[in-house]
């Protein structure tokens, strides 16, 4: 198992300019920022990265956790350190998660709990606050990440990879235990900055939702 952990700094939240949900625009201090690399193959096969985080107050910053699988036998570790990783965040006092689209990750994800006998649905433990669904709330129409990020202002530091591609590496690393091994360090940190980026930039878009208001009330 890949195991990286990262803290950033975070200037000045500006409470005025963050996305009000529910008319609360205090959340982000209780929310976990997720998002998954996984693989795919009629039913859910594996998680491929495990990438999440949170803003601590004390430190004004963001903790970042990412886990990612070299073999077939992390692909149940993996699991674990997830679910360890959720109920130490509901100690925590963290109430909320905040995705983009993240449907698709929680379904992959409590299929694979539900799998391997763990009994935990993210859903039943913490509130979801869907970027994509509060664009569409007000836009009346989808976007990408990617796009929203331009909308914002975000410029990535990571290559983009696309979905078939991450699932193509997971496949191999699932059926080859040495694969992983064999790989480039830069392949796997391009796929750890890339899984970062998401989960960073999912903060930065919460706490710039001013942006996307701005935007929309031009056109």
């Amino acid at each position: 198992m890949i195991t990286r952990e990262n803290e950033i700094e975070v200037q000045t939240v500006d409470e005025e300019k963050i996305l009000c949900y529910k008319g609360s625009t205090d959340l982000y201090k209780k929310a976990l920022f997720f998002d998954l690399e996984h693989y795919v193959y009629k039913k859910p096969v594996c998680v491929g990265v495990f990438g999440c985080c949170y803003y601590d107050e004390k430190t004004s910053s963001l903790k970042i956790l990412q886990n990612m699988i070299e073999n077939q036998d992390d692909s149940k570790k993996i699991l674990a350190l997830s679910l360890k990783y959720f109920k130490e965040a509901e100690e925590k006092g963290k109430k909320y998660i905040v995705t983009f689209s993240g449907n698709n990750d929680f379904t992959v994800i409590n299929y694979l709990f539900s799998k391997a006998n763990m009994d935990y649905k993210i859903e039943e433990h913490f509130e979801s606050i869907d970027l994509q669904k509060e664009y569409e709330k007000i836009k009346s129409k989808s976007i990408g990440l990617k796009n929203l990020e331009k909308e914002v202002g975000i410029i990535r530091d990571s290559e983009l990879i696309s979905g078939s591609n991450l699932a193509k590496t997971f496949h191999k690393i699932m059926k080859d235990k040495d694969y992983c091994h064999r790989m480039p360090e830069e392949k796997i940190n391009k796929i750890l900055l890339y899984n970062e980026q998401d989960v960073i930039n999912l903060f930065h878009i919460y706490t710039s939702w001013y942006k996307v208001e701005a935007l929309i009330e031009e056109e």
